[in-house]
């Protein structure tokens, strides 16, 4: 933890921080380390300085996650989280961990990455064990689960399943929060890659419930693959 923070420190640029921050409305502030830069940094640290059990793992996850005191720390543990080098600690067992920071990350920048790659992940190798907790997370009060639960299958093409993506998106429909509207339409607009014809028979049969913003993001590219 002290590495990365060290690290970051050292890329740190003041003159980016402010934009950054301001774009992304985020609470704490921002060191203006740039995503390649931050990608860089925990290549090399996470390379250098292996984690040897699920417990240190998980610990030092939310060590960086929780005394955070700038943004680039947060996506960092997300890194780890993520890493490859601790795929096999990434189990159902670690739900509960990608839960939390989902629910205290509650924002874009930070749910994302952890639903379509870290949920993703998890719901590819262990889909009997996953399946039923994102069936849970649409309906969850918490709006950055149910989004969690919508866009966990983001990039999964030809492997998506679909009665699960549409039971996911069914209990949030009607929903009027801009991110959950966003959510459903980029999860049909990923998926239209792979089937057009069905994300374009969905939109028909729901366009009377699916917003002007969930249409507008499910059909953006299908006239050109449907032509």
């Amino acid at each position: 933890m002290a590495a990365v923070r060290d690290g970051l420190a050292a890329l740190a640029d003041p003159a980016k921080a402010g934009g950054m921050r301001a774009y992304l409305k985020s609470e704490l502030p921002c060191l203006g380390v740039y995503t390649a830069e931050q990608r860089r940094l925990q290549r090399d640290l996470f390379g250098a300085l292996p984690l040897g059990s699920v417990a240190d793992w998980q610990a030092t996850v939310l060590g960086l996650w929780q005394g955070a005191g700038y943004r680039e720390e947060r996506y960092a543990a997300i890194g780890l989280v993520l890493d490859r080098r601790y795929e096999a600690y990434l189990t159902p067992q670690a739900l509960p961990l990608l839960e939390h920071l989902v629910v205290s990350g509650a924002w874009w920048d930070l749910v994302d990455p952890l639903a379509t790659h870290g949920v993703r992940g998890l719901l590819e190798r262990h889909p009997a064990a996953i399946r039923p907790r994102v069936l849970a997370w649409s309906t969850a009060p918490d709006l950055w689960l149910r989004r969690a639960s919508i866009i966990c299958q983001v990039g999964r093409k030809g492997d998506t399943e679909l009665d699960l993506l549409h039971a996911c998106i069914e209990p949030n429909l009607a929903d009027r929060d801009f991110f959950i509207r966003k959510a459903i339409g980029w999860a049909l607009r990923d998926y239209a890659w792979h089937d057009p014809r069905e994300v374009d028979r969905y939109v028909r049969e729901h366009e009377d419930r699916l917003s002007a913003l969930s249409r507008r993001e499910a059909t953006k590219n299908l006239a050109r693959l449907l032509s």
